[in-house]
């Protein structure tokens, strides 16, 4: 505790006298305080993220800035987000049980604001974790939660992310056909999506599945271009990551001098990085070097080291192999006693790892995540098809109401029709009856005409006969 505490107060130190010699864009966006509290948390925190495969220890204090900031402003998604990147120095640094307890205090909060992708990252981060711890079962199940919840929100880098690490698990249940099987799923999202770091994590990933199926040359090329990438980068724990697992392959090829070069190196940089799980994963590849070697008594020596080293961080898989390691070097030096001891606590430790209940669960695992994606799916399909059918029916109905509207406006047209029709016979009754009255008065007017014309007619006959008689 004094001792991180120390290192700490060095490191602080340490970053701000960096930035006082030389501001940062991002260190200068932090401090001044004038800016909106979100820009200067998001600014701290892709510095704290930037530290964290090549200073873990640096990556903590920032992310302890980061996380008193948004406390102090109330930020809860930042708040959660520097415990995430906390959790991930000291997983870095091989300090299980703590990355534990912050990622659990992260994804609680993520799941409090309800922030579906701060959820996945942590159930991803903590998977990692369990999976160090060679809790292969809860791995298991963290990674398919993680994937869930990444597909969902359809988080491609997420996605990629999970199937790297559900690969790691089939890797280490040795199941290395399924573990191939998300590793190029996971390399196909990551080269779309250009992302080099995870490009370099998996190119190594599937090197080891090759080395472990004893095709070294396969395995030499892939470790060869996670190297490069991470070279380029400055990927710090993958490039010792990849002297490490380079080291390895050429002790399968009795390339020992090689081998030596590659571990000396890969134990530089993770002593430099702090990074004890990567420490005694190199004493235990040194110890198995030595054994090939025939040197027992510094076998022995490194394998001791690497038993310490992953007791202190409970890094079962590194203990259960350093001791079959120590088995093989007493054996060897005759120290039957000590060779037995150690074969004892090599079986009961491969025991609690591959146990038959484990692997029960993992296979009940993924049949479960496999149904309940069947499941969503369908239920998706039936959705779609309850949409379709809807509008189906939606259409059906606006037809039908198209229909019945022409034929009411038929309808009123017909009896606007017929109303006319009414007025206009009716109008036409009046006109001819009028019609019939003029003509009538026509005619009797036309009567009196003739009846008077006679008349006249006979007034002037009568005069005619009295002139001739006079």
């Amino acid at each position: 505790m004094k001792k991180r505490a120390l290192c700490f107060f060095l490191v602080f130190i340490y970053v701000c006298l960096a930035h006082a010699q030389r501001p940062d864009s991002l260190w200068v966006k932090y401090n001044n305080k004038a800016l909106p509290d979100t820009i200067r948390l998001q600014s701290i925190h892709a510095i704290a993220w930037g530290y964290c495969s090549i200073n873990p220890d640096s990556a903590f204090i920032i992310a302890s800035l980061e996380r008193q900031l948004a406390i102090e402003t109330k930020q809860r998604k930042w708040e959660a987000n520097a415990l995430n990147v906390i959790g991930v120095s000291y997983l870095n640094t091989g300090n299980y049980p703590n990355a534990l307890e912050y990622y659990f205090k992260a994804v609680k909060i993520y799941e409090e604001i309800k922030n579906k992708k701060g959820i996945g990252n942590c159930y991803n981060n903590i998977g990692l974790v369990y999976l160090h711890q060679a809790n292969y079962p809860a791995a298991l199940e963290c990674g398919l939660k993680a994937l869930k919840v990444r597909e969902e929100i359809g988080d491609k880098q997420g996605i990629a992310f999970c199937y790297n690490n559900i690969g790691n698990v089939f890797r280490n249940q040795k199941n290395y056909s399924k573990a191939l099987e998300y590793y190029f799923k996971a390399l196909k999202i990551e080269q779309e999506l250009d992302a080099l770091q995870a490009v370099g994590t998996c190119y190594n990933n599937i090197g080891l599945v090759f080395q472990y199926q004893g095709n070294s040359n396969n395995a030499l090329e892939y470790y060869k271009k996670a190297l490069k990438i991470r070279e380029e980068i400055g990927d710090k724990n993958g490039i010792a990551d990849s002297y490490s697992d380079m080291g390895n392959t050429y002790v399968r090829q009795k390339k020992y001098n090689e081998a030596l070069i590659s571990f000396f190196k890969a134990l530089k940089t993770h002593k430099e990085i702090g990074d004890k799980e990567g420490i005694g994963i190199c004493y235990l590849s040194m110890s198995e070097l030595h054994i090939n070697l025939k040197d027992f008594n510094k076998a022995i020596v490194y394998a001791d080291s690497a038993v310490n080293l992953s007791k202190e961080i409970g890094y079962l898989d590194g203990e259960r192999h350093a001791y079959a390691n120590l088995a093989t070097a007493y054996s060897s030096t005759n120290r039957f006693k000590e060779a037995y001891e150690s074969h004892l606590r090599y079986k009961l430790l491969t025991d609690s790892i591959f146990n038959v209940e484990n692997s029960k669960q993992l296979g009940d695992l993924k049949t479960k995540f496999e149904v309940e994606k069947k499941e969503a799916e369908l239920k998706i399909k039936a959705e779609a098809q309850e949409t379709i059918t809807a509008k189906e029916k939606q259409k059906q109905q606006i037809i039908i109401y198209a229909v019945a509207g022409v034929l009411l406006l038929v309808i009123v047209f017909s009896l606007f029709l017929f109303n006319r029709f009414r007025v206009t016979k009716k109008q036409k009754l009046v006109i001819e009856e009028k019609q019939k009255e003029i003509l009538d008065s026509i005619h009797y007017a036309k009567r009196i005409q003739k009846a008077l014309i006679t008349s006249e007619r006979n007034i002037a006959g009568q005069l005619k006969r009295l002139m001739k008689k006079n």
